[in-house]
């Protein structure tokens, strides 16, 4: 799968930021990945509610249009008085804005590509574009694209409104140093309820770049007290993880194990021959492949392949399953992706594994929560993803947890902390609804179990399962 990010510098981004509003851009269409071509612009944004053509030429000109309304292929004129064409030189501090000709269509809606008028893109199929000034939108030529009528990059991305802040968080959350230590001092207290069950096993699931192995790093980078990179992490196409890996985490440097492993897979990729195969996480889940096992992109593994494991105890099977999810690419999941989603949440309720979802890259998601990562529980667009995916992926909302990875910093965050423990404490709740679960799914096992329950087991106080209002 070709790698597909946007070409606007960060003053240009700020520059369209300061047209549109407080929104969120996703990127649909990218010419030189997708092509040149008016089939290709179609296939990826009609019917995708408001968008912004960014198009690019050799001159150093940003420019394009935004309308409100989709792109159907219906043949007729398409009036929008929110509808504008606007462009973004170098030589300019502010973006040029102009406004439809009154009681004029904004575009045409037809199978070619987008044809405004006084711009008409993707003109034959090719790299370029017509102008004609005056027909929809009046501007001088020379200020709107230097007279260059070549592209060289043409984008097109969906705009989508972030809202604004909440009067009341939806869940509520100590953002106290107090709190980050009792958070920390639960999870290291931790004991299962099985005598012969000393850590919690957690499987991190999610597509490729969603975070999870950035996951693993900032929860052993906070706990630690500096700046980890156990776990492979990165941002190519292709999933970085290629082995099955278990993970322990150390109090400190040096320090004693932290009851709880952390496992990372291959990342998920929609195509059926690509990526994390789902036999392979179903012998994950039942514990038989072994730590540094490396996945075959060819087939499954076998019991008669070295990695395989055939004697398992409780101890080498998955208590939790956490799917990790780019909080910034929700709206972007394919429905092949949201099939695979389906098939493996079908497995793992079938093996009775208690399940999470981790929303990452929160702070990247939304602009409020960015400049406060205390707003993550206020932003009204935040709430509105989570309610996405759980609608989506048919998890319930109460299952659903915001976090933020260390990315970029060099010191750790108090706040990124306490949102990094919180879901640790709940991923230990749900592996104790696992183990208590033990005995209903397989009653004739519960002796034998009750022989592995500590008498003296007294089960450390960690956050109360997390209650959700919906607003």
């Amino acid at each position: 799968m070709s790698v597909v990010t946007s070409g606007l510098s960060k003053d240009q981004q700020k520059k369209l930021h300061s047209l549109l509003g407080h929104v969120k851009l996703h990127l649909l269409y990218k010419a030189s990945v997708h092509g040149f071509t008016a089939a290709a612009f179609h296939a990826h944004c009609d019917r995708q509610g408001p968008t912004v053509i960014t198009a690019y030429n050799a001159t150093g000109f940003v420019f394009g249009a935004y309308t409100s309304k989709d792109y159907t292929q219906c043949q007729e004129g398409i009036s929008d008085e929110r509808a504008f064409l606007y462009s973004i030189s170098a030589g300019e501090d502010k973006p040029l804005r102009v406004g439809g000709i009154s009681g004029q269509c904004a575009f045409t809606d037809v199978s070619t590509g987008p044809n405004y008028g006084a711009l008409v893109f993707l003109n034959e199929d090719k790299p370029q574009f017509l102008s004609n000034p005056g027909t929809g939108f009046v501007f001088q030529a020379a200020a709107m694209h230097g007279e260059d009528l070549a592209l060289t990059e043409f984008e097109v991305y969906r705009v989508e409104g972030l809202g604004d802040l909440l009067a009341k968080p939806w869940r509520n959350i100590q953002w106290t140093a107090e709190r980050r230590q009792q958070s920390m001092k639960a999870i290291r207290s931790y004991q299962s309820c099985i005598k012969t069950v000393h850590q919690a096993r957690v499987l991190l699931v999610g597509p490729v770049g969603a975070g999870k192995s950035s996951f693993f790093n900032s929860i052993n980078s906070a706990f630690r007290g500096n700046m980890t990179s156990q776990a492979i992490a990165g941002t190519a196409g292709k999933s970085v993880t290629t082995q099955f890996r278990t993970y322990t985490i150390k109090a400190g440097k040096g320090g004693e194990a932290v009851p709880l492993i952390l496992c990372d897979t291959m990342g998920l990729e929609e195509n059926a021959d690509a990526g994390l195969d789902i036999e392979d996480l179903v012998n994950i889940y039942k514990g038989h492949v072994k730590d540094r096992y490396q996945f075959s992109p060819s087939a499954p593994l076998l019991e008669s392949a070295p990695g395989y494991k055939k004697h398992v105890t409780l101890n080498d099977r998955i208590h939790c399953v956490v799917y990790v999810m780019d909080t910034c690419k929700v709206s972007l999941l394919t429905q092949k992706m949201l099939d695979k989603f389906a098939a493996i949440r079908k497995k793992t309720n079938q093996l009775g594994i208690p399940q999470i979802l981790l929303m990452t890259k929160v702070d990247e998601a939304c602009p409020l929560v960015a400049e406060d990562l205390k707003n993550v529980y206020r932003s009204v667009y935040i709430q509105r993803k989570a309610r996405e995916l759980s609608e989506s992926l048919g998890i319930p909302l109460s299952c659903v947890l915001p976090v933020k990875n260390y990315s970029e910093e060099l010191e750790l965050d108090q706040d990124t902390d306490i949102l990094l423990f919180t879901a640790v404490e709940q991923m230990l709740n749900y592996a104790d609804s696992f183990f208590e679960n033990q005995d209903i799914e397989d009653p004739e096992a519960t002796d034998q179990l009750e022989l592995y329950r500590s008498n003296s087991y007294q089960q450390p106080v960690l956050a109360e399962r997390t209650e959700h209002n919906v607003v």
